[in-house]
């Protein structure tokens, strides 16, 4: 297929375009480089099929030709982005999700919305499955991106249910791995660079709430078994073992061997007491589980941002 990933230089995004790539596809990424980097897909720019434009898809969508499938993954995702961008958040979300969906209409093309396990808030049901409607404060500070998500999720619904347009939902749980910008705010990169620098670790409240953090490997292969699925519907697509931020801090700090202390600050407003998905449905529509467990997946990470430091 030829396919658009908007958000294509990301973190995520360029992890995509490379699957995509070896797997034959053709690949335009789109991304206005607000929180990427063209380093993510410098590799690429030479590979046969692939093509980069640097626009902003809430103003619109370049021309760009015919296109089979369109994966919308453009979005600040880290808390330190969306709190730092909230209208351009709130736009991606919204007027993005609109322009995409057009393309993907104008060309009878597939349609990805790569949301977000941020559509359930901090959760009243654990874990959390695809029918739970969320536990979110639309007035929050978190809910820039909460709510632009839920959006994105009811417009592209509503392109199905009014166009017929052929669509796929998938929502994300904490990622992470190789392309992580050091200062991105989440909480596995910051670990990783304050252990590598030798500095304090920073957890945020007591350090009991929990997080499930999948390899970016697993998620990306969760991500293109979805476009190419007939599934419509939101697919959890995350790995389900759960673990305690402090866990985490102090399994970052044994790889790293740092002797970094570990510092408690206050919990920021609305901040999830704990996330973990059922991934029952991925399981059964997809035949996807993830593969690599967290040590192995932070021991890649840490020498990524070591060979970087």
């Amino acid at each position: 297929m030829r396919i658009v990933v908007t958000g294509g230089a990301g973190f995520l995004g360029s992890h995509v375009c490379e699957l995509l790539l070896d797997q034959g596809d053709e690949v335009v990424a789109i991304d206005n480089l607000c929180t990427a980097t063209v380093d993510n897909i410098g590799h690429l720019l030479g590979r046969d099929g692939f093509s980069f434009v640097q626009h902003d898809v809430s103003e619109s969508v370049p021309l760009v030709g015919a296109v089979e499938a369109v994966m919308h993954l453009a979005s600040p995702a880290s808390p330190k982005d969306y709190l730092e961008m909230p209208i351009e958040t709130l736009k991606v979300g919204s007027l993005g999700t609109l322009h995409t969906l057009g393309l993907a209409q104008a060309n009878g093309a597939r349609y990805l919305l790569a949301s977000t396990s941020e559509v359930y808030g901090d959760p009243q049901v654990h874990p959390q499955r695809e029918d739970y409607w969320g536990h979110v404060n639309p007035i929050g500070p978190r809910a820039v991106y909460d709510e632009a998500k839920r959006f994105a999720e009811a417009m592209t619904m509503a392109f199905h249910r009014t166009h017929d347009l052929d669509v796929r939902i998938s929502r994300t749980f904490n990622t992470y791995g190789p392309r992580m910008r050091p200062g991105d705010g989440r909480v596995v990169s910051n670990f990783i660079t304050q252990a590598l620098a030798g500095k304090p670790l920073t957890v945020y409240g007591d350090g009991s709430q929990t997080r499930s953090f999948c390899y970016v490997d697993d998620q990306v292969r969760g991500l293109v078994a979805l476009v190419r699925s007939g599934h419509v519907g939101p697919v959890n697509i995350g790995n389900p073992d759960e673990f305690t931020v402090v866990e985490l801090a102090r399994t970052v700090l044994e790889l790293t061997g740092s002797k970094s202390d570990i510092v408690f600050e206050p919990l920021p407003t609305d901040d999830p007491t704990q996330r973990r998905p059922d991934i029952s449905l991925a399981a059964e529509v997809l035949g996807w589980r993830p593969e690599v467990d967290l040590r192995q997946g932070l021991i890649r990470t840490i020498a990524w941002f070591a060979n970087r430091a």
